[in-house]
């Protein structure tokens, strides 16, 4: 369909997943958790989380079943077996993810192996809560797909929750968030829903995090960032994944680059390069952002925020580049404008060395 004719033919799917979003909403908990008739809760965090589960065993109280600290980014198999096995002898009904998107993840992992409910308490800006798409991470790279199975039957959102986190780390999950939106706005199958929400998204996470970085303890400025990775995600959740997508889950599944660090890194290079061929895209873009140039406007927002590493920053090498574009360009996915082995190969290269994508573009 066009973006940009609204009256234009369209379709998605919509899941059944209840969300509660409230300062403090981590005490509703208990009452969310009957509603869904669950018993025994298994929870999985990760080891930087763990010091704060004992609030979470108080309010879980007797159906608290056990925990698995142990999730790490990509969610690689051996860590999936080891929490399904913690899982498994704990005799739980039900798992909660507590975290970013390492730990909602597996969590989501668990749920597709075991046909459990999941709930997510996320407490970083990823988005992942809020879609169906899972990933995993074995020897021969990283698999990701849609399976509504993965899909949490609730989202808690607690602003408190972020409070604590780093502004590096608030400002790379943010644009993480950012690139769920981006690539929304110029997916294949947009839709108004998607779009509209894509760019309400962009510009609630361009206004919060530049004031969460000068700001850290900001509450209204953590929740609107919530709000703005919330309806990333649920944009991302109706849309299809592009390049940019792609290649993060190449670089983070075979060379192990960081996440969200490398989602942020990489952003505003791919978004130059799809600009020709999307050009309703980018004016929305543009219109979120508050700017004339959408490309632009996300190279200064990531300057500002301290997202702009190179890719040879966050452990790429040259040597690297061949493979990662082969494997970018191995399988067909929709991307607004044709990618070649080549054109990737130049884009990392531009990316590895740190030049400015929105000069490049122009």
């Amino acid at each position: 369909m066009s973006a940009s004719d609204p009256a234009a033919p369209f379709a998605y799917d919509l899941r059944q997943t209840r969300v509660v979003f409230a300062f403090r909403a981590l005490r509703q908990l208990p009452a969310e958790l009957e509603a869904l008739g669950a018993e025994r809760v298994f929870v999985v965090t990760t080891r930087g989380r763990a010091a704060a589960l004992s609030s979470l065993h108080e309010l879980l109280g007797d159906r608290f079943a056990g925990v698995f600290d142990g999730a790490v980014e990509h969610v690689p198999t051996p860590v999936v077996d080891a929490a399904l096995e913690s899982y498994t002898r704990a005799s739980a009904s039900i798992v909660v993810a507590v975290g970013g998107g390492s730990a909602i993840g597996l969590g989501k992992a668990m749920a597709r192996t075991t046909g459990a409910s999941l709930v997510a308490v996320p407490t970083t800006y990823s988005g992942s809560e809020m879609t169906s798409i899972w990933g995993e991470t074995d020897a021969k790279g990283k698999r990701t797909g849609r399976d509504p199975r993965v899909a949490p039957r609730l989202v808690i959102y607690d602003p408190d929750l972020t409070l604590d986190l780093p502004p590096s780390v608030s400002a790379a999950s943010g644009m993480n968030a950012m690139a769920h939106a981006v690539e929304a706005l110029y997916a294949a199958n947009a839709s108004p829903v998607a779009l509209a929400l894509a760019e309400e998204a962009s510009r609630s996470l361009a206004l919060s995090l530049p004031r969460i970085v000068a700001r850290p303890n900001d509450p209204a400025a953590r929740a609107e960032a919530f709000a703005g990775a919330h309806l990333a995600g649920r944009a991302l959740d109706i849309s299809a994944m592009g390049l940019h997508h792609r290649l993060c889950h190449v670089l983070g599944g075979t060379f192990g680059l960081p996440h969200a660090r490398t989602h942020a890194a990489l952003l505003p290079y791919v978004v130059a390069f799809n600009a020709p061929a999307t050009p309703a895209a980018m004016e929305r873009l543009s219109r979120a952002l508050g700017v004339s140039d959408g490309v632009s406007g996300l190279v200064t927002l990531s300057q500002s925020l301290g997202t702009n590493a190179t890719l040879a920053e966050l452990g790429l090498t040259e040597d690297d580049i061949p493979r990662a574009a082969d494997e970018a360009t191995a399988t067909a996915y929709p991307n607004p404008r044709a990618v070649s082995a080549a054109d990737v190969r130049a884009l990392l290269t531009a990316a590895l060395r740190g030049r400015r994508p929105d000069l490049e573009h122009a």
